[in-house]
């Protein structure tokens, strides 16, 4: 009877702790409070942020043939949904993709919500890290699963609309998010690790010179990897990118911070220095040498 106890006070435990941490608000003086962690609808209709989610739930007007094509196949599936309550895409976004769910009648225990911060020390991430290996790099990412193992996922907006969307990715498959060349980068640091992408780099540059409309792509993949600790892979991604966009003042600015970070501060003057010669009028240039060549002083 004792032991039985002791195992229910476990459980009890375990269920309430759990409880505490869905829907943990953030509050900071003076900033706007967001969601932090595991998360649901209770939550994103709580008053910090029911105006934008019920607004564009009820705005959104639905495909009901796509919705009719997908509501008995759905249910086989798990989704796992990466957002951010500060995010402009994950308030459009995520509020139609609930519309969506309930209108199939989805299993609410086959749907799980992350929020993830906005601090530039947990850049996209989540204090127990459910995003870790899953390349997260932009909110809203929508992670379909079958039988535990990833199918697809949406990244951000859909290609075409949510519904359409989700029915390519239960029935061809065929479905290509946005930001190819993050999912080429990202597979070939799992598979084959930095050196593999040093080897691979002027291959991928070529591939996706007309392919990559904005240098911010892998800018942003880049932060999420220079948040996490992983810095060359950081320095290698940042260095493509200044080959992909030679006339971004940004992707020099960027490469030149990760490899300080790095503690390459003089590779990182060289950078700076060469985009001087570049953008000679660039006083945001001028000021990060500046500084560079105090941190090197310090030394």
């Amino acid at each position: 009877m004792k032991n039985y106890i002791l195992i229910f006070a476990a459980v009890l435990s375990s269920i309430l702790t759990s409880a505490q941490d869905l829907n943990k608000e953030i509050i900071i003086d003076e900033e706007t409070p967001f969601l932090l962690g595991k998360i649901d609808k209770n939550g994103l209709t709580s008053e910090n942020y029911n105006e934008w989610f019920s607004k564009n739930y009820e705005d959104y007007e639905l495909d009901q043939a796509s919705i009719e094509a997908i509501r008995s196949r759905l249910k086989d599936y798990q989704i796992t949904m990466f957002m951010g309550t500060w995010c402009g895409d994950s308030k459009k976004e995520v509020p139609r993709f609930y519309k969506i769910l309930e209108a199939c009648n989805f299993p609410e225990d086959q749907l799980t919500v992350i929020a993830l911060s906005r601090k530039s020390d947990m850049y996209k991430q989540s204090p127990n890290h459910y995003e870790a290996g899953l390349n997260i790099h932009r909110v809203p990412t929508f992670i379909f699963y079958k039988n535990r193992k990833e199918v697809n996922r949406i990244v951000e907006h859909p290609v075409e609309t949510l519904e359409k969307d989700i029915l390519n990715i239960i029935t061809n498959n065929n479905y290509q998010s946005n930001y190819e060349i993050v999912v080429k980068v990202d597979n070939i640091l799992k598979e084959y690790g930095l050196n593999g992408l040093k080897k691979q780099s002027k291959k991928l540059i070529k591939s996706f010179k007309e392919k990559t409309s904005s240098m911010s792509e892998l800018n942003t993949y880049a932060r999420t990897l220079y948040t996490t600790n992983r810095l060359n892979e950081a320095i290698e991604v940042c260095k493509m990118n200044a080959k992909l966009f030679p006339d971004s003042v940004r992707t020099y600015e960027s490469l030149s911070i990760v490899l300080d970070a790095n503690g390459q501060t003089k590779e990182a003057i060289k950078v700076i220095e060469e985009a001087i010669k570049q953008f000679p009028e660039n006083q945001d240039l001028m000021d990060s040498l500046k500084d560079l060549k105090q941190d090197k002083s310090s030394l």
